[in-house]
């Protein structure tokens, strides 16, 4: 098929600077020019350097841009099955995964695109995996909701509602009785805190004192559903006070201050070996999946409007042309750079091969040693 380089409509104000990831197996799966994650750098009352913002502002653009195509690949049929895109919440993913190390771990929900790019996967094994494709990060075998890297300790999406809490609770709890100092990261929607395997999983790593840090991304609707129907503790971070953990509620849409949360749990988890319940209050700009609509059901377009004032890639690069860091033409330069990148990965992926019919029967069970 034809390359199609048709633009779908843009989700940020005006075009940035993206980043994104090249930590996979091959130099023909990352592709050529994608630029590099941001690194974990502390967080700092002058609110980073010059350079830092820079590569914040990359990583979310990037995510921004590639889920924008992504959209584009999933309406015209690329991309099957159920898709969950990041629109509005780069700050969450960005701001956290800039902190971590290369050691440190993550577990997130099947919204998870945007996440692995912080982290560092390759834009180009992202996009073949979505489309179902053997260069795919997992083969082509785990589509939108299950990315996944060993190399990046990157431990999936998952799309069991809450099913991968308890999971991060057995990392946590690897860690510690291998004597290590890393954490693990799990992100997991609104919805989750009325599952029981939320509760369970909190519950245990308080008690065996595990370096967990939970955040919940709150983009206000479960679904369809707004948090105040479902939920009759509307501060949910003080579900945490159940089991006597350290919690605070954080601006999702700024960077910096979900830099600076995620920080002092971080520091917690390491030093002290104690979990954090972080409440990152953010918002979609896109539906639940591709399959619901972005606004006129469950919520009205002047609602949508009013949350996208708070695009948190415009606040961060408004700060940045304030400062006079940025000015317009280096941003669309920087723009179309990382329009490319997303383009390069859309050819990688329309041309990687599907898994052949015996992949049916590959990595179904695994031999032991013990």
């Amino acid at each position: 098929m034809a390359k199609k380089k048709s633009e779908p409509r843009d989700t940020s104000a005006a075009p940035d600077e993206a980043a994104g990831g090249t930590a996979t197996a091959t130099a023909e799966r990352a592709g050529p020019a994608a630029p590099a994650a941001a690194p974990a750098a502390a967080a700092d009352g002058a609110r980073g350097d010059a350079q830092l913002r820079h590569e914040l502002l990359r990583s979310m653009l990037l995510q921004r841009r590639f889920e924008e195509r992504t959209a584009e690949a999933y309406a015209l049929g690329k991309i099957g099955g159920f898709c969950h895109l990041y629109i509005g919440q780069e700050a969450v993913s960005t701001g956290t995964i800039s902190l971590l190390r290369d050691d440190d771990y993550i577990i997130t929900t099947y919204r998870d695109h945007g996440q692995a790019l912080a982290r560092g996967m390759s834009p180009r094994a992202v996009m073949a995996e979505l489309f179902g494709r053997v260069d795919g990060v997992v083969r082509g075998k785990g589509g939108s909701m299950h990315l996944f890297d060993r190399n990046l300790n990157f431990l999936g999406g998952h799309g069991i509602v809450g099913g991968h809490v308890p999971i991060a609770a057995g990392v946590g709890f690897a860690i510690k009785y291998r004597g290590g100092d890393q954490v693990i990261i799990c992100f997991m929607g609104e919805s989750v805190v009325n599952t029981g395997a939320f509760h369970e999983a909190l519950n245990m790593a308080a008690l065996w004192k595990l370096p967990c840090v939970f955040i919940i991304e709150n983009n206000r609707y479960g679904m369809g559903t707004a948090l105040e129907r479902a939920s009759s503790i509307h501060d949910i971070y003080e579900r945490a006070s159940s089991y006597d953990m350290a919690r605070a509620m954080v601006d999702g849409q700024d960077v910096f201050a979900v830099r600076g949360a995620v920080q002092e749990a971080i520091q917690r988890a390491r030093t002290e070996q104690l979990p954090t319940l972080l409440e990152m209050r953010t918002y979609r700009f896109m539906g639940h999946s591709m399959s619901d609509a972005v606004s006129g059901t469950y919520r009205t377009k002047a609602e949508l409007d009013e949350h996208m004032k708070r695009d948190p890639i415009v606040l961060l690069r408004s700060q940045m042309q304030e400062a006079g860091e940025i000015d317009d033409a280096s941003v669309a330069k920087l723009d179309e750079e990382l329009k490319a990148v997303v383009q390069d990965a859309w050819d990688f992926a329309d041309q990687s091969p599907e898994p052949p019919l015996e992949a049916l029967y590959e990595d179904v069970l695994v031999d032991t040693t013990t």
